[in-house]
């Protein structure tokens, strides 16, 4: 009876300790959880950039990032692990970022995508990203429809959403050009259509009788002086660009060729000094109205502030050609700064689930360019990661921030 009684007492021992065993190893094997592209040394991420191509003035974007990742290499990596950026020229063709795509995910088997430039290009492999389940992290457009957990719950876009930016515009309109006549540029895809529709919503029932012409264009369009043109015959005396960085540049130019003074709103896409503004002519931009999230190293007010130095120095060593006044270089600076925020948080499980857990649960992150004030914040419901906007004008050197941060909480 005492040896029944001492062989169950063992195998009730024994089974703790299994349990206990047990217990003690689960830890260990949740601590490294890997997904195609995660490796005990490596994390391969893959984009597209339009390196060639009609917006090929974005591809210093790409040429900041890898640089960015490389310092961030050089530091020791990711939780021990190094950065494997991968990146293929789209030349801003939906059909070759396609292509490019494919070979990312199923030849070179990235963990994700990150900044995928463009909206055409995003909008091409948005299902093929989603039926893959491969996150399509902070893609650099504004379109509404990378902010929609719903139908595409592995897309999230970083740019703050057009439509939202075009509300902004509209309501700022209405408050100090109660009685402008407006007139719209816009490119005709869905980076110009959310902003239009955008700047409807902001008008209001306003919108009808306020806009008295608009013209689009498409992006293999050589020039936009006819649309100009027609939009000048209007009558407007308010001009609102929804366009990226060549056409902005060219509309900016034939405003001032046609002698014609609206006020001049564009959009986020085409505030860089020296890929939109140098081109069209610094006179000619010279009171041109924008909104912006970033700190602008051509503004005097940054001089001694700490992120900005560090940025500074980040180009001095590692992207030493680029231009350090350029804000495609600050954009992909801050945004090659929250990718690698999003894998640290990630720890050692590495997967394409737990990536996109970690990126639509940000509360309250700053970075060292976001303006004070500015901070990314993300949920499942609400993929938005940048929902606050600053207006700021153009004084013929540098853009002026003037305002309070204005934020838009109306998800999607």
């Amino acid at each position: 009876m005492r040896n029944s009684h001492a062989a169950t007492s063992f195998a009730h021992l024994l089974a703790t300790a299994t349990i206990a065993v047990a217990l003690s190893a689960a830890p260990a094997a949740a601590q490294k959880k890997y997904d195609s592209g995660a490796s005990d040394s490596e994390i391969r991420i893959g984009q597209t950039v339009p390196f060639s191509g009609p917006a090929s003035a974005y591809s210093s974007i790409g040429k900041t990032q890898a640089a960015y990742f490389r310092m961030v290499n050089e530091q020791g990596g990711v939780n021990g692990r190094k950065i494997n950026l991968i990146q293929y020229d789209d030349a801003y063709s939906p059909p070759k970022a396609v292509e490019q795509v494919r070979k990312l995910v199923e030849s070179d088997e990235v963990l994700l995508t990150f900044q995928i430039v463009g909206t055409p290009s995003n909008a091409a492999v948005q299902k093929y990203l989603n039926q893959k389940q491969v996150p399509q992290l902070f893609s650099a457009t504004g379109a509404t429809r990378f902010s929609d957990p719903k139908n595409f719950p592995w897309t999230m876009g970083y740019n703050p959403n057009y439509h939202s930016e075009g509300r902004i515009y509209g309501k700022y309109i209405l408050k100090n050009y109660p009685a402008a006549k407006i007139a719209i540029l816009w490119q005709n895809d869905d980076l110009g259509r959310d902003y239009v529709n955008g700047i409807k919503a902001g008008l209001g029932d306003k919108a009808a009788s306020m806009i008295v012409s608009d013209a689009s264009y498409e992006l293999a369009d050589p020039t936009i002086d006819s649309q100009i043109v027609k939009l000048k015959s209007s009558g407007a005396d308010l001009l609102f660009s929804a366009s990226t960085p060549k056409f902005a540049a060219q509309a900016i130019k034939k405003v001032a060729d046609l002698g014609w003074k609206p006020v001049h709103i564009v959009d986020i896409n085409a505030t860089s000094v020296g890929a939109v503004l140098v081109p069209a002519g610094l006179e000619n931009s010279k009171g041109l109205i924008s909104t912006n999230y970033g700190k602008d190293p051509l503004d005097p007010q940054w001089k001694d502030d700490a992120g900005m130095k560090r940025y500074f120095a980040f180009m001095d060593k590692y992207y030493p050609e680029g231009d350090k006044n350029s804000n495609f270089n600050t954009y992909a600076y801050d945004n090659a700064q929250l990718m690698v925020k999003v894998l640290e948080r990630c720890g050692n499980e590495l997967t394409r689930a737990n990536v996109m857990k970690q990126a639509t649960s940000l509360s309250g992150y700053g970075s060292d360019l976001l303006l004070p004030g500015i901070t990314y914040s993300s949920s499942p419901t609400d993929y938005r990661v940048n929902k606050q906007l600053q207006m700021q004008r153009f004084n013929g050197e540098r853009w002026e921030l003037f305002g309070p941060i204005i934020e838009d909480d109306a998800a999607g």
